[in-house]
């Protein structure tokens, strides 16, 4: 099943992230674990947000995906099932 992730980060505590040099670590850490098709950084709302489009293998890994953004940044996350026509 292929999802988009749409990750929409607080200023803080990403900020302080940023400031201290440990964002790279952070965000690799979650992204190696995700393993994402693709992944897009960009601003939403006023805020930091990355788009995601990953390959789960079935519904039960959807919290792997969504929590270490809830438990590292206090992330918002949404979810969405895509489809490929191709």
């Amino acid at each position: 099943m292929r999802v988009l992730l749409n990750v929409k980060l607080p200023h803080e505590p990403f900020n302080t992230a940023v400031a201290d040099g440990t964002v790279g670590l952070k965000l690799n850490r979650i992204l190696e674990a995700a393993r994402p098709e693709a992944v897009y950084f960009t601003a939403q709302d006023g805020r930091r947000s990355a788009v995601l489009i990953v390959d789960l293998p079935d519904a039960s890994k959807i919290p792997s995906l969504a929590e270490p953004w809830f438990l590292t940044f206090q992330a918002e996350v949404e979810l969405r099932v895509v489809h490929d026509p191709g």
